[in-house]
């Protein structure tokens, strides 16, 4: 006969059928005996291991309670099955009376006693908690079941975990933090405590690079087919070690390879970089590589005819980014030396409008009270120019004409010509370049000429494929700056124009001191420049094959990917057919698509009768055509071997960049980066601006990003400074 408290347990419109209940078995505060049958005779029921028997799905186990309510229940890590006879009704009423126990023999709370100050209770688990008073209030059902008060207490931990140790709030967004508190919360782990220090910095660090070194392997197996470019940039670290970084980009995105410490080796010269080209392309597969890019400096170009020397089948080729950077430096920075006399003379006034801009943006900053009127009249920074890279001085002149509106109200404003605690005579100088109407001409003429070079210079500022592009480009390029200045000047298309001539061989010097014949190569493979369209869209265009320099240099290319003349003969013949429409290549969809397709599915499609050029062509159509991504690395690099952790080793450095930067790369590859919250996670910032994270993986062309300037930090590093094109208003 069962007592009036067992019966009292189950509730009177219980869901769990009598057949499933033992009575007998029943323990006030271990309620949950009462579904299983126990089968040991000799323990007294309510403690210790017993053999017992689920009266749901009649399997036998031998444990403690715990063991039994963790079955029923389907608590996960106490090492027991979870009972599938168990549907979600008979769950709930489980739970409910294995809760209603707990509750009715639980030790209440008693505070501690206070001279000062009454103690409000620590609210706990159960279903009774306190309100800011500390008056007990009952916790609602739906408070209950979904455990509010423990999210509550878990979001304030983490919200305290940013506050305390700085972290930036767009790290909330990054998927793998999400993740990380998503598994915790669907798998009970009691107990658990986060990985440590040293564990952090070794063993799960080393775990962590071998698991990224697995996720990368799909793009890895695509190098043998798509071709892989090897990049290299040197740069000093906060130790003033000099560190040389290599990453290989495929059409799968840039991976990074290593960084190499030189601060041991005494000669740094072209065969000290030609050995570790060499290791880099043995790690790679010297099959696999098709070129090699590092900037235009002495030593790299050196090292990278010693690689051309030992592989037939690797070029080196400049950076077009670095090209392009020097021939605007040479415009707009042009130096009065005795050799650069003509150039200076034409170029003068764009410097000398420069270091205007300058004087005016140095005027500002240094005067804190003419920089709190600034930022009264003016939503947006100043931008400090830098001497490096990525055409700082037209990015500056952008965001001064940008501002023109804003800098004009600003100079005529009452606040600005009451002040007169600062030098007056610059203020007035000052206030005379942002009223001059002529002075903002010259702002605009030098922005719309450089236009088609800072065009060019954000499209090969990529990752993705354009080496077959660069040629065109770089012709178009010439053509659009030459109608520019001759519309400006007035000047008829035959008529002489002194300035554009010096324009004109500073671009054509760049453009043969970088040009290769990979070049040529890459663009005589592209099945659009054979088309009807491209050849009418401009006057005086021929088809590659017509022209003497690009087939010169191809077949310069052609002997060294063939060096047996049999082999060689049968491209020859291969490309004879493609580029003059002969054999399978005359077919009508195979015409017209060389319009409507990107090369790449061209080949794909109509290429299998010329085998030797199309597995040519499907390497050199998918390669880029600069070492930006090397070279923005570097922020990633110092942003992880920062002042702060100046006492990092190259070696932990290292495989730290080498995780950070692959994760991102495998990140940007999922569907997850493109929507949802967790969308361009890595390019977020906060009260706009943004850290060395966010932007080492940026470029010219990114949809939030206007401009990337770097700047020497004087510690070997790289301070940044961006602007958002998305928070530009015109106001001009």
């Amino acid at each position: 006969m069962s007592s009036p408290d067992s019966e009292s347990s189950i509730p009177s419109n219980s869901v769990i059928p009598n057949k499933y209940v033992i009575i007998e078995n029943h323990v006030p505060k271990l309620p949950l005996w009462m579904y299983v049958k126990i089968l040991t005779k000799n323990t007294s029921v309510g403690g210790g291991n017993k053999n017992w028997q689920c009266n749901f799905c009649d399997r036998v186990f031998i444990g403690s309670y715990s063991r039994v309510k963790a079955h029923l229940l389907k608590i996960a890590g106490i090492e027991i099955s979870a009972c599938k006879k168990v549907n979600a009704n008979y769950l709930i009423e489980l739970k409910k009376i294995d809760e209603e126990s707990t509750k009715a023999y639980e030790r209440p709370h008693v505070p501690l006693p206070s001279e000062n100050r009454q103690v409000t209770p620590i609210p706990s688990a159960s279903s009774t908690t306190f309100d800011l008073t500390g008056k007990k209030r009952k916790v609602g059902p739906l408070e209950k079941a979904f455990n509010n008060e423990e999210r509550a207490q878990l979001t304030e931990l983490i919200a305290r975990m940013f506050y305390s140790s700085g972290l930036p709030f767009h790290f909330a967004r990054n998927p793998y933090y999400m993740s990380s508190y998503t598994f915790a919360a669907s798998h009970a782990i009691s107990g658990y405590i986060p990985p440590g220090y040293n564990a952090l910095r070794t063993t799960l660090l080393q775990k962590e690079k071998e698991n990224v070194e697995r996720m990368l392997q799909p793009i890895k197996s695509l190098w043998s087919s798509k071709g892989v470019t090897i990049v290299a940039d040197g740069w000093t670290d906060t130790q003033r070690r000099p560190l040389v970084n290599f990453m290989a980009i495929s059409e799968g995105g840039p991976i990074f390879l290593k960084a190499v410490d030189g601060s041991l080796e005494r000669n740094k010269d072209r065969f000290y970089m030609a050995r570790l080209f060499k290791e880099a392309i043995k790690e790679v597969g010297v099959q696999n590589v098709v070129q090699i890019i590092t900037d235009n400096a002495s030593v790299c170009k050196a090292a990278g005819l010693l690689i051309e020397q030992d592989y037939d089948n690797i070029f080196w080729t400049p950076c077009v980014v670095h090209t392009l950077n020097l021939a605007l430096k040479n415009i707009c920075a042009a130096k009065n030396t005795e050799k650069n006399e003509v150039t200076y003379v034409e170029c003068h006034w764009i410097t000398e409008v420069r270091d205007d801009a300058v004087f005016i943006k140095i005027f500002i900053m240094n005067h804190s009270m003419r920089l709190a009127i600034f930022n009264v009249f003016v939503p947006l920074k100043l931008l400090s120019i830098a001497e490096t890279r990525f055409a700082s001085t037209i990015v500056m002149l952008k965001r001064f004409k940008l501002i023109k509106q804003a800098l004009q109200e600003m100079v005529i404003s009452q606040e600005w010509n009451t002040y007169r605690h600062d030098d007056q005579k610059k203020a007035a100088t000052v206030k005379g370049f942002i009223l001059d109407d002529l002075w903002w001409d010259k702002i605009d003429y030098i922005i719309n000429f450089t236009n088609p070079i800072y065009e060019v210079l954000r499209i090969c500022d990529t990752d993705s494929p354009t080496l077959h592009l660069v040629y065109d480009m770089w012709d178009t390029m010439i053509v659009k700056v030459k109608e520019i200045i001759y519309r400006h000047e007035g000047n008829r298309q035959d008529e002489h124009s002194s300035f554009y001539e010096v324009v004109y061989s500073i671009l054509i010097d760049r453009w043969t001191k970088s040009s290769t014949p990979l070049h040529c190569m890459a663009h005589s493979l592209n099945p659009r420049y054979y088309s009807p369209q491209w050849l009418q869209e401009a006057p005086n265009r021929v088809a590659p094959h017509q022209d003497e320099e690009i087939s010169m240099e191809r077949n310069k290319c052609l002997r060294r990917y063939f060096p047996d003349i049999e082999d060689r003969k049968k491209v020859a013949l291969e490309f004879s057919k493609f580029s003059t429409f002969g054999g399978v290549f005359s077919s009508f969809d195979s015409i017209a698509d060389r319009w409507e397709l990107d090369p790449q599915s061209w080949w794909s499609n109509y290429g299998s009768s010329a085998p030797l050029l199309q597995m040519i062509a499907l390497k050199l159509l998918v390669q880029p055509s600069s070492s930006s991504c090397s070279e923005r690395n570097w922020s990633t690099y110092s942003f992880i071997h920062s002042k702060r952790r100046n006492k990092l080793n190259p070696s932990r450095a290292e495989d730290l960049v080498y995780v950070h930067t692959n994760l991102r790369l495998l990140s940007r590859m999922s569907e997850d980066y493109k929507k949802g919250d967790t969308s361009t996670w890595d390019v977020r910032v906060d009260d706009n601006s943004p850290d060395l994270s966010e932007v080492s993986y940026l470029s010219l062309d990114e949809p939030n990003i206007e401009a990337v300037v770097f700047t020497d930090d004087g510690l070997g590093g790289e301070e940044i400074d961006t602007f958002l094109v998305s928070e530009m208003a015109r106001v001009d």
